[in-house]
């Protein structure tokens, strides 16, 4: 019985190594595309943010992000300044502001994924369906934990 607590504890053990290290990876690898692009980190995690969830306002970037509105409104101004971004007028509501990627702009970056699409690619071979239910079901319910410890952080717990 000791046996299998202590193969589960190495295993908790492991994983939160493990998790430390992946979150070093993507956290080293996002800089690096960052740096390529000319921009900081934060940029870079809101273009992320803009192409998986479409055209935001400031106040959903704020909402999304954790970040200051002022700080917001500045990492806007140099997200368009640098060509990443442009801000429209609502169709629906003339005064709201959207915040949307000029695709054209974006695109010509990314090859710098490629190599790191390809490894993904090639990763998720080696698994059946159900083992990448899995991981997906990890992934997701783990990226909900680390939202909901960054809300805490930043006083936007939901």
């Amino acid at each position: 019985m000791s046996s299998d607590a202590d193969r589960r504890g190495e295993l908790l053990a492991a994983l939160h190594r493990a998790g430390r290290e992946h979150s070093n990876a993507a956290v080293m690898f996002h800089a690096a595309v960052g740096a390529r692009m000319g921009l900081g980190m934060t940029e870079e995690k809101t273009l992320d943010l803009l192409e998986r969830e479409g055209p935001l306002t400031s106040g959903e970037i704020v909402a999304r992000t954790g970040l200051a509105p002022a700080s917001v409104s500045g990492l806007v101004d140099r997200l368009e300044r640098k060509g990443f971004v442009r801000r429209t007028r609502d169709q629906a509501d003339g005064r709201r502001v959207i915040v949307e990627i000029d695709r054209d702009h974006v695109a010509s970056f990314g090859a710098l994924f490629a190599d790191f699409v390809t490894g993904l690619e090639a990763l998720y071979a080696g698994y059946t369906e159900e083992q990448l239910d899995v991981i997906l079901d990890f992934l997701r319910r783990s990226a909900a934990v680390q939202q909901q410890a960054t809300g805490k952080l930043t006083g936007q717990a939901g």
